[in-house]
């Protein structure tokens, strides 16, 4: 397989709002409305965005590549919890969020999700952490279950703004 899985540069800012604009949707509950989606991308995951994450030191992007075309991501946050609600919870500090894992679905069930999830984890234990954190809509029981087998278990839960929408997560924990 040519896939690669490496750190994305601000050159991917653009691929990756595209990918995101693919893949966000997918992950939402069934309530939620096409206007908070579109709000969320809009806010959140544009290539202006992308372009901040990228520039901020304590955030790493992998992407998977295949020979240019990204067909996934992960966005790892190496700072401590803002949310009281998730740093309440949390055990094995410091920790890395979690912040985005995000496979085309043309790829899905291949195991690009594993490799992209083993690399993240590698990734943040190689960078100090002890723990690696996440939040998840509480109705996305197919993520629920690729996490649990990841190796996260649930110990808490916390809102998700969602356009004008509140939604609810689980908050997950992977030790390392």
């Amino acid at each position: 397989m040519a896939e690669t899985i490496r750190t994305a540069t601000a050159r991917d800012a653009g691929k990756l709002a595209e990918l995101a604009a693919v893949t966000f949707p997918l992950a939402c509950p069934p309530s939620a409305s096409p206007a908070d989606i579109q709000a969320h991308l809009e806010r959140n995951l544009s290539e202006a965005k992308f372009a901040e994450y990228l520039a901020d030191p304590a955030i790493t992007i992998l992407v998977l590549d295949d020979g240019g075309q990204l067909n996934g991501y992960t966005m790892l946050i190496a700072k401590p919890a803002a949310d009281p609600d998730v740093a309440a919870v949390l055990s094995a500090l410091p920790s890395t969020e979690l912040s985005k894992c995000y496979v085309h679905p043309d790829h899905h069930g291949q195991g690009a999700a594993s490799r992209l999830m083993n690399a993240s984890l590698a990734h943040s234990a190689d960078k100090g952490a002890a723990g690696v954190w996440l939040g998840v809509n509480s109705e996305n029981a197919k993520a629920i279950r690729f996490y649990e087998k990841s190796g996260f278990e649930r110990v808490g839960t916390k809102s998700f703004k969602l356009g004008d929408s509140v939604e609810h997560d689980f908050v997950m924990e992977h030790t390392l």
